[in-house]
């Protein structure tokens, strides 16, 4: 074949590659590991679960909205990869150790995962996403702390939620999920196929509001309360922490 030949090839060859590459570029870090797992997880959510995204508008545009709280009601333990598959920026997300699959322990420090001690003092970790939120870094939170038992309730917000809040004065992104496999354990949700759908809630900021931290951990959850409309749930399950 003509020399001609092979140099469209190579030269479409090298198009493709280059549109594919700034594609996966195109990613809440900027690098090719981060791209291409964003991207798998984005086409996961799509496959797996039927992801539906609502409320985009309120999704802040640009990659670096910190600082930001990106709060959520927990239902499932896909919960967070549903999230960050929606959102154009990295999300690092505080996370029970006891939830923390040891065999992962690669995954959850690539992602910066924060681990809370759910048997102990919190202090460290919240000590830690405060840091973070100052340095206008994205921090993502279940303030009710354990997965919703029974389905479509609101469990209580856990003070610790309004002191991020308060001592870091960043702006609150409400995020409202529903529909992900209520299965346990918690991560068994990952293998189950379901229809969920995330909603994003209008912005909020409590930076000038006076209230104290168990006031806005309550205020914020009558807002979800709202949106949703399911009753609240005032007595949780004790015995089934983990969701397990």
């Amino acid at each position: 074949m003509p020399i001609a030949f092979w140099v469209i090839v190579a030269l479409v060859f090298w198009l493709c590659w280059a549109l594919v590459a700034r594609r996966i570029m195109d990613n809440p870090r900027g690098d090719f590991e981060t791209g291409c797992f964003w991207r798998a997880i984005q086409i996961y959510a799509r496959l797996v679960h039927r992801l539906n995204i609502q409320g985009t508008e309120h999704i802040p545009e640009n990659a670096n909205p910190g600082p930001l709280l990106v709060v959520s009601n927990h239902t499932a333990g896909v919960d967070p990869i549903l999230v960050q598959a929606a959102c154009p920026f990295f999300v690092r997300w505080m996370m029970a150790t006891d939830m923390q699959i040891p065999a992962l322990s690669g995954l959850w420090q690539w992602t910066e995962v924060i681990g809370v001690d759910r048997n102990g003092r919190e202090i460290t970790a919240t000590r830690e996403a405060i840091e973070h939120l100052r340095a206008h870094g994205i921090i993502g939170i279940f303030p009710e702390g354990n997965l919703e038992r029974p389905n479509r309730h609101i469990l209580p917000f856990l003070p610790g939620v309004g002191l991020i809040i308060r001592k870091s004065g960043a702006r609150v992104l409400p995020v409202l999920i529903e529909g992900t496999p209520q299965v346990d354990p918690a991560w068994s949700s990952l293998w189950r196929r379901s229809r969920a759908t995330i909603r994003f809630l209008p912005m909020l900021t409590y930076a000038d509001s006076g209230m104290r931290a168990p006031e806005i951990a309550n205020d914020l959850r009558a807002k979800f309360l709202e949106a949703s409309g399911w009753p609240a749930c005032d007595e949780p399950d004790t015995e089934r922490p983990n969701g397990k």
